[in-house]
């Protein structure tokens, strides 16, 4: 083959992944959402390079437990609701799908205060018109657009993530310190180290990921028209792209976390800044990426601004649209992004109570930036028993057939389990003790 002819089979090959790309993307950048961005900023302004090593063990973790999720989604054509409601209790579902609406509203809230302070550190408006604005624009893009549109949309605002991975190389760096410390666990028995490792646990593990890349491949399979007397018709091509569009997907989200800790830690922690207390704290961290150029100050806070508020609109759909999704298949309910809203009047109505509700949230008194800790937090500990759940749901092959979790995923699925388990039960102990 000439130099042409191998330059040309490169660039289908590429052309051929980007094309796999899509719900595991997508999760994966919406795991890096404003409440990702201020807790790991916070973690590496508090504890220096002290949780680093998270983002290198909490890889395989996330790929087992999306990988798990997707691949139910894939294989049976329903939603996690939906699947629960078929197969266990309504105690069960009726658990989960509280669970999962409450820790979202919540994220939600916390997510739109942050896009409003951002944007004030640009264009100075009272925080009540940019929370409208924005919760505004969300609802018009998620109801209005088609799904194919919206999740190209998805796709390129998650370029926004690249201010910190550009950044981890800007600054002058303690290399040997920063590589020892992501791969040997620093562990300190506290309240404050327990509090803000779940909290990265649970805005890197988050429940409305498991719900929404499931819900995702079953829009993928109504899209492509798959379904054939009512279930997929999967082969194992399908199982493979999937894993390459999730593990591409994770391993963006978590170069990023890593990025963010080590920016934080390097640019915070080292100059004194141990509590990220506003939008302009957080800002700070990236300010080596613009010290040359004049007004260093403020264009840190445009790019930082824009970084929040592009994973604001990536996000806050993505939050919505899980609880959705959940509500949705429980009440039997026409569901999906890909459905226009005069048939699906119920699925849209919960995505626009639920993003309202988090509106509201941010007039009851609550720091913006605190809030987004918090939100981390409360999904960690969620996040526990809908792992259990999908352990049981992957693992069935009553369910999944010969597509249900081999060794591997077990493995991976139960160490997650029991690590983030142990991390919230830490946490709690050491609150009471």
């Amino acid at each position: 083959m000439d130099q042409e002819g191998k330059s040309k089979s490169k660039r289908n090959k590429f052309q051929k992944f980007l094309s796999i790309l899509g719900p595991g993307l997508t999760a994966g950048a919406a795991d890096d959402d404003p409440s990702g961005i201020a807790t790991y900023s916070q973690t590496g302004a508090q504890f220096g390079y002290g949780q680093l090593w998270t983002a290198f063990y909490m890889l395989p973790f996330m790929m087992g437990i999306q990988e798990a999720c997707a691949r139910t989604g894939l294989v049976t054509g329903k939603g996690i609701a939906a699947i629960v409601k078929q197969h266990y209790n309504a105690k069960v579902l009726y658990a989960v799908v509280l669970l999962v609406v409450f820790a979202n509203v919540i994220n939600i809230g916390a997510d739109i205060g942050a896009m409003a302070e951002a944007a004030k550190l640009i264009i100075p408006l009272p925080f009540i018109v940019w929370t409208l604005l924005f919760t505004a624009s969300i609802l018009i893009l998620e109801i209005f657009t088609t799904y194919k549109v919206y999740a190209k949309i998805l796709k390129w605002l998650a370029l926004s993530l690249l201010a910190y991975p550009i950044t981890v190389f800007i600054v002058q760096m303690p290399w040997l310190t920063v590589l020892k410390a992501t791969f040997i666990p620093h562990v300190e028995f506290s309240f404050a180290f327990f509090f803000i490792i779940t909290g990265v646990l649970g805005t890197t593990i988050s429940p409305y990921m498991f719900f929404w890349e499931t819900s995702q491949e079953v829009e993928e399979v109504k899209q492509k028209k798959w379904m054939k007397n009512g279930l997929p018709s999967i082969r194992r091509s399908n199982i493979r792209a999937m894993r390459i569009d999730n593990n591409a997907g994770m391993i963006i989200s978590e170069i990023t976390t890593w990025s963010i800790l080590v920016v934080g830690g390097t640019v915070l922690h080292n100059s004194g800044v141990t509590d990220i207390k506003t939008a302009a704290d957080a800002a700070k961290a990236i300010e080596p990426l613009v010290r040359s150029f004049p007004h260093a100050g403020y264009l840190s806070k445009l790019i930082f601004s824009i970084g929040i508020i592009g994973l604001g609109f990536l996000a806050v759909p993505v939050l919505s649209g899980s609880a959705a999704y959940a509500v949705s298949e429980t009440v039997n309910w026409q569901s999906g992004l890909n459905l226009k809203l005069k048939k699906a009047h119920g699925f849209y109505g919960i995505i626009t109570i639920a993003t309202l509700i988090g509106l509201i949230i941010n007039f009851v008194g609550i720091d913006p930036v605190k809030a987004l800790v918090y939100a981390a937090v409360l999904n960690g500990v969620a996040a526990v028993p809908l792992i259990f759940l999908i352990i049981k749901i992957s693992g069935n092959e009553k369910i999944l057939g010969e597509y249900k979790s081999g060794l591997l995923s077990k493995i991976v699925l139960w160490v997650t389990f029991l690590g983030m388990g142990t991390a919230a039960i830490a946490m709690v102990y050491m609150a009471v003790k």
